[in-house]
């Protein structure tokens, strides 16, 4: 028996696990959020509030419209969310080895979060940049869509039209947001565990709950004016003489400054916030019911 638990902890599984659980997790959190992620996106392109972009969707476009570029979205946490949450798990792993067992600083959370975040993000922007464009082609001219059928179909046209390269636009603010948003989701999350349950001796499902909800805020106040950018980056198209409104992320946010001030960068904050902390708190939950799942059948 010491033998098999030898060979099953020294093999693949419980190196790869971190990595499908994380994407797992993720991909179910997505199926409940992505209604509330597609008003997120057109509040960003200034369709109006969330109750006029809802009632816009479901008398021009249907219930279907809700769920557009779900496929996307999928592949997004098949991709973003596998490496993000299976990478931080192995860098606090190997950080709590190099601090002799002992619970991590605040800090070095952070710095997880932050590298968790960029790889996440380089592995899953082809199909961030699918999703966004799949999420916005409604809101286009008739003559400018693009008509993707679903993410895979996205990625075709994308190298297709544009090239293989293309599928990394927008990566350089991706990869902030996405670091911005590691460092306040996972650091804030590990460190409210740790309070809740040392601290307030709270129960299980009480500590999942207020811990996803803290560092869902966390995640959204630190993310936000990245994902404006990011967002804005992705879905820009070329005038009649061939020149973007944006020659970079930077200029973006500096264009944004000056004509809307700061406060533009937190364009759709509430709904932004709303699915952000459903989404993490369910990640979660999701993630601890798979890993309770497994450890019931050995794995």
């Amino acid at each position: 028996m010491a033998e098999e638990k030898k060979a099953q902890s020294s093999g693949v599984w419980p190196k790869v696990k971190p990595f499908v659980n994380g994407g797992a997790s993720g991909m179910l959190a997505t199926c409940v959020i992505q209604p509330v992620d597609m008003i997120k996106v057109r509040i960003q392109l200034g369709q109006g509030s969330a109750g006029t972009v809802t009632r816009n969707m479901l008398k021009e476009e249907g219930v279907r419209a809700f769920y557009k570029g779900l496929s996307a979205g999928l592949l997004r946490q098949a991709t973003y969310t596998t490496a993000r949450l299976g990478s931080f798990k192995m860098l606090t792993n190997k950080a709590i080895e190099a601090n002799d067992g002992k619970p991590l600083p605040l800090y070095q959370k952070a710095l997880c979060g932050l590298t968790a975040g960029a790889i996440g993000a380089c592995v899953g922007s082809p199909a961030d940049l699918a999703l966004i464009r799949m999420q916005a082609d409604a809101t286009l001219p008739a003559a400018q869509r693009r008509n993707y059928s679903n993410a895979f179909h996205a990625l075709y046209r994308i190298v297709a039209d544009e090239g293989v390269l293309a599928l990394w636009k927008g990566a350089g603010p991706t990869v902030v947001r996405a670091m911005a948003l590691n460092m306040g989701m996972l650091a804030s999350y590990d460190q409210s565990v740790e309070f809740f349950k040392d601290n307030l001796g709270l129960g299980e499902a009480a500590t999942v709950v207020g811990a996803s909800t803290i560092s869902g805020f966390f995640a959204a106040a630190c993310s936000l004016p990245f994902d404006y950018v990011k967002t804005q980056i992705q879905k820009m198209q070329p005038d009649a003489s061939g020149k973007y409104p944006y020659t970079g992320s930077l200029d973006c946010a500096m264009k944004t400054l000056k004509a809307g001030g700061p406060f533009k960068f937190y364009t759709g904050f509430p709904v932004y916030c709303v699915r952000i902390a459903p989404h993490v708190m369910m990640t979660w939950i999701f993630l601890n019911q798979i890993q309770k799942a497994e450890k019931k059948i050995g794995l």
